[in-house]
């Protein structure tokens, strides 16, 4: 069913298109990411515009940027709604020191347990207009949400439950991911991804909160640490498509559509291509003998949910739009027995 709306929705922007004679485009805007260069979801961003520009026949041209290439990935919020950048592909939970609500909106952590469980409830939960709402005071316009899949556990050491979680010194980015270990036992420490890899390397951490199975394999994440978990069983971060509002009002109502359209198909496609990624480099690890994956019962899944849930309720009283926030997803989940 989900196939069948995105190609509905791509037909339907395709047929509004407006055959645009060869030379330059109409409109040129840089779009930074919050990947580095070659990751499979900046490739992949550099795809959704490489499309963008072939259903408007030319008339919309996008250069997408690695993190940090304009501003860093931080400050993209604001320098969108500046026209610094025309718009970013981003992980909102970057923002959260401007408001918590794009902490729990970015990546509320063992909520999800597959992207398009997020992405329903982003279209059909509510999701998409309590996050137009928060972004639209910087002057920032939400076309649409993406998300990848359940990101895996890096560890040199077996984890098998939530209990063996205790006392392991991982790394966590600061906020609700920090917390919500913190009281499932472990002993988080802030570090930049950038890190990762040496502090795993020579012991710092035992663990790390990182990525996808695939991009930690090809880092070499899983030759130092030797446990990866895998499925993921906590961060399923949102990605934000957004970009300039005045720039967006001022676009005729067809390459709007196309625009709109354009998000369904990256979804898609993303979610699919990592997932592909992921299977390939699981049998790729496999082939290791020292590596061992693990892979978390369902009853465990659920211990560190019910933690999890306890530190969503702490944030969500931290403003109104954490509290809208965190009922519409509890109503959500409650509604289709995945709570």
């Amino acid at each position: 069913m989900f196939r069948q709306l995105i190609g509905a929705a791509i037909f339907g922007a395709a047929a509004l298109a407006i055959p645009h004679a060869a030379g330059a485009a109409d409109y040129n805007w840089t779009f930074q990411t919050s990947e580095t260069a070659g990751e499979p979801g900046f490739v992949n961003k550099q795809e959704w515009a490489e499309s963008v520009k072939a259903l408007s026949g030319g008339r919309i041209e996008i250069g997408v940027l690695p993190i940090g290439a304009v501003v860093p990935h931080t400050d993209t919020l604001e320098a969108v709604g500046s026209g610094i950048l025309q718009g970013h592909l981003t992980d909102p939970s970057y923002f959260a020191g401007k408001d918590p609500a794009f902490a729990m909106m970015g990546n509320l952590v063992g909520a999800w347990s597959d992207p398009f469980e997020l992405l329903g409830f982003m279209k059909s939960g509510g999701g998409n207009e309590l996050y137009s709402e928060l972004v639209e005071p910087y002057g920032v316009h939400f076309i649409g949400a993406a998300a990848t899949e359940p990101e895996a556990f890096v560890s040199a050491k077996p984890i098998r439950t939530v209990e063996d979680l205790k006392g392991i010194k991982l790394r966590a980015p600061e906020g609700m991911v920090y917390e919500i270990f913190a009281k499932a036992g472990a002993a988080p420490v802030a570090l930049p991804g950038s890190e990762v890899f040496t502090a795993l390397d020579k012991g710092v951490v035992d663990a790390a909160d990182y990525t996808v199975f695939a991009t930690n394999q090809a880092q070499g994440m899983n030759d130092i640490a030797h446990y990866p978990l895998y499925p993921g069983f906590h961060s399923l971060p949102l990605i934000d498509i957004s970009m300039n509002k005045e720039i967006w009002d001022g676009l005729p109502d067809d390459l709007k559509a196309i625009l709109n359209a354009s998000v369904d198909q990256f979804t898609f496609n993303h979610i699919y291509s990592v997932r592909k990624l992921d299977a390939e480099a699981v049998k790729q690890a496999k082939q290791n003998e020292d590596i061992e994956i693990i892979n978390w019962s369902g009853e465990e899944r659920a211990k560190f949910r019910r933690i999890a849930q306890q530190e969503w309720q702490v944030w969500a009283k931290k403003n109104d739009m954490t509290q809208r926030y965190y009922d519409a997803v509890i109503k959500y989940l409650e509604g289709r027995n995945l709570l």
